[in-house]
């Protein structure tokens, strides 16, 4: 049985992306090579991997089983020989790839312009950056690191917390002149307020009380699955939302949004950033952890006064 590592990376492009056109623009070949590596694939392993009918490819019962076995082992092969052969810490050449996923308003507001800086200063590193609110499965999706809004729910990921961002309650001017200003938790009940698809409601609209989490008791009619369009729904005036800072303190200094219930302590989130386990740590990877760690851990470049446009609010 002989293969090559080219073959497993496009198999388990293939399995991650479900297209052989997809795996050929990521991973910048035509989609003959690709179809050729997977063919090859399948002779070395002696298994056919996908069925493939009328243009589309799909993977079999074998290529799954495949998939989670190698993915692991390949990640580890990567790092340990980029840690060996490629890195050089002395003169802090960074050479390989490093592969990022963020959330989607995280990162297009603040973290592309620290990526930026980061491949400016490693010209020989590539980088795959992907954004999206969902939480992306990290090892079976081929991702060195994560960027994670809240608490990490992936137990077996290694972390790291880059800063921490308090959630704020905010409406529109007109939401308030038409429907009234809520005054306590309870008075949630009768106003209309902005979901998050990722997160139901109870987990979203939760506020600390005497030492307590409370999550009151909130309705609403829209749906959304991106903070940005959380906030602009919000300035809107169609209802109220509870965001992170980063996302509305622009539009709060704007007097767009004001804030709401400021009395009330809602979570504090951190942010944090996930890595599967590997050893050694490679130092591409720790390095960009400390480059972003340097850039958000004091200084919040959102936090210029978020209260400095909210009537009535308190610090």
């Amino acid at each position: 049985m002989r293969y090559s590592l080219d073959e497993i990376e496009t198999f388990l492009t293939v399995m991650e992306l479900g297209t052989v056109t997809a795996a050929a623009a990521r991973l910048n070949y035509s989609k003959s090579v690709i179809s050729k590596r997977i063919s090859d694939f399948e002779l070395s392993v002696g298994a056919a991997l996908f069925l493939r009918n009328a243009g589309r490819i799909t993977p079999t019962e074998t290529a799954l089983r495949l998939a989670e076995r190698i993915r692991p082992a390949l990640t580890e092969l990567i790092a340990a020989t980029e840690s060996a052969a490629c890195e050089n810490e002395a003169t802090g050449l960074l050479q390989g790839s490093l592969a990022i996923t963020a959330p989607m308003s995280f990162g297009t507001m603040f973290l592309s312009g620290i990526l930026a800086d980061f491949a400016r200063t490693h010209p020989s590193l590539d980088l795959r950056i992907d954004y999206d609110d969902r939480a992306r499965d990290l090892l079976r999706e081929g991702f060195d690191i994560g960027i994670r809004i809240g608490d990490a729910r992936d137990a077996h990921l290694m972390q790291r917390k880059l800063c921490e961002d308090r959630q704020i309650v905010v409406a529109s001017a007109d939401y308030l002149s038409a429907h009234g200003t809520p005054e306590t938790l309870a008075d949630l009940r009768s106003h209309q307020v902005l979901s998050y698809a990722h997160l139901p409601d109870a987990m979203l609209w939760q506020f600390k009380q005497d030492g307590r989490t409370i999550s009151p008791q909130v309705a609403g009619r829209i749906t959304l699955n991106n903070g940005e369009a959380m906030r602009d729904m919000a300035i809107g005036g169609v209802g109220l939302a509870i965001l992170p800072g980063f996302v509305v303190s622009s539009a709060l200094r704007d007097g767009k949004l004001q804030r709401v219930l400021p009395d009330y302590e809602a979570r504090t989130l951190p942010v944090l950033a996930v890595w599967p386990p590997v050893s050694p740590m490679p130092a591409k990877l720790r390095i960009l952890i400390d480059h972003m760690v340097s850039y958000l851990s004091e200084q919040r470049p959102w936090e210029a006064d978020p209260d400095s446009g909210s009537r009535g609010a308190k610090n």
